[in-house]
């Protein structure tokens, strides 16, 4: 397979002010994401998945090594990334084909072109004949809908997905799960997801990364060989339990260096 993503040695360092302390976050990260691939990265709180995201997708500088798209040094952020929050972010001011046209704006491109590029992409993610809807008239399902079209619009070459669906509840999280599976299995965009739950990880990936406490390093990649497309059953199928118990107690390991696990009897 082709590369797209290649980070080498990467540590991202913080100096606290107040302090005149350094803060290690990442510390010697390599990473290397084929097209087309879908990758979670999991850790315990705080170990810098989100870190690393952000260093992705440009939006704070890294301290050593880098990361390298196509080959292209990644310095600031591009319209070859787009990054899907926690939170929607959604204007409340615009419609669902506001939200979705607004990447697309910014780019320049605009009238009837941008129109159908966005219905395009509403129709992809289930929203046809919700256009005309505002954020505050939408579920919070719909709106990380929005949110992700929004972010597909643009055609990135890699999708990054920073705990999209956190703050839905746990039906509707294993809903969206299946459908981000599916708009993904149409768009075959390279993706990378940061989540805590195992669970989630395993279901939607081709590779989990376990990153070990702070500072945040590599700890282990999991390969997931489980056959495409998976319906949310597979959850229940025993080889996908033993994935789920290898990457917990690699993670409870982890957890223990901070002093939050709790040792059996």
């Amino acid at each position: 397979m082709t590369s797209k993503l290649h980070a080498k040695n990467v540590s991202i360092e913080y100096h606290i002010a107040r302090t005149r302390e350094k803060f290690l976050a990442l510390d010697d990260v390599s990473l290397q994401v084929n097209d087309g691939e879908f990758v979670s990265l999991l850790g315990p709180s705080g170990c810098g998945k989100t870190t690393f995201l952000n260093a992705i997708d440009g939006l704070i500088p890294i301290s050593r090594g880098d990361i390298r798209i196509d080959g292209r040094v990644i310095t600031k952020p591009g319209k070859d990334r787009a990054m899907v929050f926690q939170s929607s972010a959604l204007l409340p001011w615009r419609t669902t084909m506001g939200n979705v046209i607004y990447g697309l704006e910014l780019q320049g491109v605009n009238g009837e072109l941008a129109r159908q590029r966005a219905q395009d992409f509403i129709r992809l993610v289930g929203l046809e004949g919700f256009e005309n809807r505002f954020p505050n008239e939408l579920s919070g399902g719909m709106q990380q809908r929005v949110n992700l079209a929004r972010a597909l619009v643009i055609d990135p070459e890699i999708l990054l997905l920073d705990e999209p669906f956190a703050n839905l509840d746990a039906q509707m999280r294993e809903f969206m799960q299946a459908e981000l599976l599916r708009i993904w299995a149409t768009t075959r965009k390279t993706a990378l997801f940061v989540t805590h739950n195992i669970t989630e990880a395993i279901y939607l990936s081709d590779r989990v990364v376990v990153f070990s406490a702070r500072p945040g390093k590599i700890k282990e990649i999991i390969p997931i060989h489980l056959p495409r497309p998976r319906p949310l059953k597979m959850k229940r199928q025993m080889e996908f339990l033993k994935y789920e118990e290898e990457i917990w107690e690699l993670i409870e390991e982890e957890v223990a260096k901070t002093g939050l696990a709790v040792k059996e009897s």
